[in-house]
Order: C-alpha cells, then structure tokens, then sequence
C-alpha cells in the first residue's frame, strides 16, 4: 500500500527502469514522481481562475497530500469522516469541502465537530438534515445538479445532482435560512470535452435566476482529464479558459468565485504502475500480476490505460508495440480482464515488466486483495524515463 504518516522517506529511485534492474520486482509497485504532482498542482493553479481543491477520494496517500501542500494546493474536497480527519491532519490550515451530498446524522455530526464549512445536497431531505443539525453561521451549502451532458467516461449524474427546478428551490430555502447559498455540479469522470463545462455554467445562471438568488460561489466539480491515450494528451487550458469566459459572459457583474476539485487530472499522471508478465500463453494472451481486483479495477469502466511500455529484467525496452492481445490479470477468476486488447510488443515473453502510466486515480484505494493477490508497494521516482 501507500507510504505510512510518519515513514521515513525512502530511497529515492531515478527511473522505473533501475527499480526493475535493482530489485526483480516480484509483486506490483507503484512508482510515484513527487515533482510530476507538483507540476501539475502548478498548473492548475495557475491556469484555473479560481480556488483549486484537491479531490482526496482519488489518492489519499500522506504523501501526495504533502506534496500538493508544498505546491500551494490550500483546499480539499473530503467525502468521509476518514478524509476530514486526515485532511485536519496532514494539512490542519487548508479548506475542507464536504461535498459528498448524502450523509448519515452520525457523519454530519462529525464533520460540524471537526468545523466543516462547506456543504453540498441535492435533493430536499438532506437539506433538512443539515438544517436541522448546521448551524448558519459561516456555513456554505451549494444545490448539486445534473444535465445530460455528454463528453466523460462515466456519468455522476446516475447517482447525484438536482434538477435544474430543483436546484433552484434548495438555493432558495439556503438563502432564506441564512447560509452562504453557493451552486456545484460535476460534468463526469474523465471529460475531455470543454463544452460540457460551458453547458453546466449557462445552466447554473439560469439556475440563480429562476430562485433570485446570487451565489457566493459556483464549483465546477471535477472531471478534469489525465493523460491516458498515447499521444492525445489532454488540453487543461483551453478547459480553465472556457470555464472562466463562459462564467463572466453568464453572470455578468454577479459571477461567483469559482471553485474546482479535480482528483484524477492532478494525481493519476504522477504515477505508473510496474506489473510482472507472469506467463505468455501459448504466445498469445497475457497474464500480469496485477489486474482489476487490484490496481487495475477501474480499467472496465473506464478504459484501458494506453500508455503503456514493455522492459525486459534487464530494464531495456522490449521493442515496438505491435498487435493488441488479450490480457488477463493474476486471480482464479475469468472477469479477470483487461477490456479490449492491448498494444505489446510482438516478443513479450514472461519475466518482462509492463508498465502502465497515468495509474495514480482510483488505484491503491480500490485494491481488493482478492484471491491473495493484489500486495502493492510504493516507490518514488525522480522521473519516468
């Protein structure tokens, strides 16, 4: 797993080419490059016209939160009292979002006592939960709504979000009992498609127009892209720029201060996964140490990581990829799978290391161990090649 609070750094390794010479790595390692995180940490900061807060769901490692710190990240977006409480600890002076917008009484209680000031629902229930036990004062509570937009992988809006009405009479009955009235919404997992923001902002001030209310803030959600396709890396300027034009032409003299809280586009592209072949099966399908009750389990879903390349034990590259093939990970399981076929060289042979980049979302934290498989260590690097 991760590195624990407290663990004295390790080495420090160049490359996952000389982990591969130096240690034959027998399980999965996930290598981590501390100054890729704080590059794109840089970025969003940079580049995003509003508060960054960093979704803590998608790599909650101690170490990933400090270096997000060190690169100014001053918010986090917390979904559990697990994530409240770590985010108090390891970073006691940022802002913490609660914008999971179903909780029980149990977990409101917490996260007043631990001083959460910032709150999503999105639907009339859970505002009378937390008008019942928040009090006004400072608090922020922003209406979640939906569309049926598409452009991302996976779509939030199967399990949360408002209708445009409804959202509208949450913002009301926000404003009326005294707290910050505040608007979000989340385009989807993975979405590389800019309008999808612009579509959401448009319907977010029509949205405060039908309640006459003016928001304290409108957060973007997440859903910002990592690099996952070969060669289509994805264009997080022309996002932030859209986001910030679309929301000076919609609000006017009114626009809120925006907010984002991207997990995925910050994390995954600071870490690759080293995976084993553990057999090449009559030369065809390939069977890794490592698959989607592991490290992998998001791959179904989501799509196959595409950047991916092939080094013998010796740590020298295995040679061009070729046709895809069929690969399976280590478990007695035949869903076991990779969706689709891979890309590999044509002279893969067991023994060889393949390593998938862009794997720092949703990897450590959906590890099963099922089977007995799926032990995980994690490594940093300075670099990736």
């Amino acid at each position: 797993m991760g590195l624990d609070e407290g663990q004295p750094a390790a080495t420090v390794w160049d490359n996952p080419a000389e982990i591969i010479r130096s240690l034959q790595p027998e399980h999965p390692v996930l290598v981590f490059a501390p100054d890729v995180l704080e590059q794109r940490a840089r970025e969003f900061i940079a580049g995003f016209p509003g508060l960054v807060t960093y979704a803590v769901k998608s790599n909650p490692d101690a170490a990933v939160i400090r270096n997000l710190v060190a690169a100014g990240i001053t918010g986090f977006d917390v979904a559990s009292p697990f994530e409240i409480d770590l985010i108090g600890r390891l970073a006691p002076h940022a802002a913490r979002h609660y914008h999971n917008p179903v909780r029980s009484r149990a977990e409101i209680a917490h996260a007043v006592a631990a001083g959460i000031k910032a709150w999503s629902v999105d639907s009339r229930s859970e505002l009378d939960k937390l008008f019942q036990q928040v009090p006004p004062e400072g608090c922020e509570i922003s209406p979640r709504f939906k569309l049926p937009v598409p452009g991302a992988a996976y779509d939030f809006g199967s399990k949360f979000g408002a209708t445009p009405e409804l959202a509208a009479e949450l913002l009301r009955e926000v404003a009326a009992r005294g707290y910050v009235p505040s608007l979000t919404f989340h385009p989807g997992t993975q979405c590389t498609d800019p309008a999808a923001w612009e579509q959401y902002i448009r319907t977010a001030a029509e949205i405060a127009a039908m309640a006459g209310v003016t928001p304290r803030r409108l957060n973007v959600g997440g859903g910002f892209p990592s690099w996952r396709v070969h060669g289509v890396e994805p264009d997080l300027r022309a996002i932030f720029e859209l986001i910030g034009r679309t929301t000076a032409r919609v609000f006017g003299h009114d626009a809120p201060v925006l907010v984002c809280e991207p997990g995925r586009g910050l994390c995954a592209d600071a870490f690759a996964i080293i995976t084993r072949v553990k057999a090449v099966r009559d030369g065809q399908s390939v069977f890794l140490n490592d698959g989607v009750y592991g490290s992998m389990n998001e791959l179904p879903v989501i799509g196959n990581l595409d950047r991916v390349e092939v080094l013998t034990p010796q740590g020298e590259p295995r040679g061009e990829n070729g046709p895809g093939r069929v690969v399976f990970g280590p478990t007695c399981d035949s869903v076991d799978r990779l969706p689709g076929e891979i890309s590999l060289p044509e002279n893969i042979a067991e023994g060889d290391y393949v390593i998938f980049h862009g794997a720092g979302a949703y990897s450590t934290v959906t590890n099963t161990r099922f089977n007995g498989f799926g032990e995980l260590s994690q490594l940093t690097v300075r670099r990736f090649h």
